[in-house]
């Protein structure tokens, strides 16, 4: 699939230059097509019987495989949740962390790790969002490392395989930033999060989780899909990561899934590296760009004025990208749809 036709794959592409998958990504025509079948298909055909129930499972077990792909993991340490948090709370729970545990993680987290941290009750570690500033705040008690693979808001990029010592605490990644936009890594990763309405353009409420050893992890949350069902005497997990999915998720949402799963090409993590460095080249005249090159698929930077206000000013112009509260940034998303044209308003805009 060449580019244009690629893009084209994308209908918001033709009012804007759309460059905020690090909040949402764009929707693509097949998905909302897919769901529109599968919804008219639940009213005509209703939602049960066996046929209903097999080809649920079935679909289940095609996005398991789907996930392991753009994750180039096996899809039997994958398991399907609703959001990056989600993946989180499972991991935080499952390692029965309490308040005489550290974790340490970095002072640049989203809530979404952050947040279950707190709730955990766990001693919070925060350090600088660097790889040695992490290593060096490792202590006998540190229970956890818990950080992103890249930052939602400089874009920087974690080195993971440096941040998991041979004899060290396990490593649990935030892939929000990251699933879908660049190469995968899960060098050192013991548990790797995914919100899939992001890169990965699916319908909002879908994830994945990667678990790399499912027997050393307790299932604290156990879900709708999480054991062999009607097993005698209780609960008996399903074997693999399965287990920690987190719930009945509806066949609408799901069909778009797959749909959006389907719809990226080969060359996408050249593309989208080629997108944000064009992007960086044509800012940096015009403001201080904070994302270090070659991180990631995300340009920040520090507008002359008021972010809100010139974020309202360029959604004006048809340009969407996103202010990041408290950090005094703009974030633009360069994906692999993204063209000059895109980045070009976003510059005219801002000059």
């Amino acid at each position: 699939m060449d580019f244009d036709a690629a893009r084209s794959q994308f209908p918001v592409l033709e009012r804007y230059a759309y460059l905020n998958a690090g909040t949402n990504g764009p929707l693509p025509r097949s998905a909302v097509d897919a769901m529109e079948r599968k919804l008219a298909q639940d009213r005509d055909e209703g939602r049960s019987g066996l046929p209903y129930i097999e080809e649920y499972i079935a679909q289940r077990q095609r996005l398991r495989e789907a996930f392991a792909a753009v994750l180039a993991t096996s899809p039997e340490l994958v398991a399907l949740t609703d959001s990056t948090t989600r993946g989180c709370q499972t991991v935080l729970a499952g390692l029965d962390l309490g308040p005489e545990d550290e974790v340490v993680t970095t002072d640049q987290e989203h809530f979404g790790l952050l947040w279950p941290l707190q709730a955990s009750g766990v001693q919070i570690v925060k350090t600088a969002a660097d790889e040695d500033a992490l290593l060096a705040a490792v202590t006998p008690r540190t229970r956890l490392v818990a950080v992103s693979h890249v930052l939602w808001t400089t874009g920087r990029k974690l080195d993971l395989a440096r941040l998991r010592l041979p004899d060290g605490p396990p490593l649990l990644v935030d892939g929000a930033q990251s699933a879908g936009a660049i190469p995968p890594d899960l060098a050192g990763a013991d548990f790797y999060t995914i919100s899939a309405q992001k890169w990965l353009c699916g319908p909002e409420g879908t994830g994945a989780l990667y678990v790399r050893d499912p027997e050393r992890l307790r299932l604290a949350l156990p879900g709708h899909f999480s054991g062999v069902m009607y097993a005698a005497g209780g609960l008996e997990p399903k074997p693999g990561a399965a287990r920690f999915d987190s719930g009945w998720t509806a066949g609408v949402t799901l069909a778009g899934l797959e749909a959006s799963l389907a719809c990226h090409p080969e060359w996408r993590y050249a593309r989208a590296a080629e997108m944000a460095a064009r992007c960086r080249e044509l800012l940096e005249p015009l403001v201080e760009v904070v994302t270090p090159p070659g991180h990631s698929t995300l340009v920040s930077f520090k507008p002359p004025g008021d972010p809100k206000e010139l974020v309202a000013s360029l959604y004006e112009r048809g340009v969407v990208v996103r202010d990041l509260p408290g950090a005094s940034l703009v974030r633009a998303s360069c994906g692999w749809w993204t063209n000059e044209d895109d980045l070009q308003r976003l510059a005219a805009g801002i000059a």
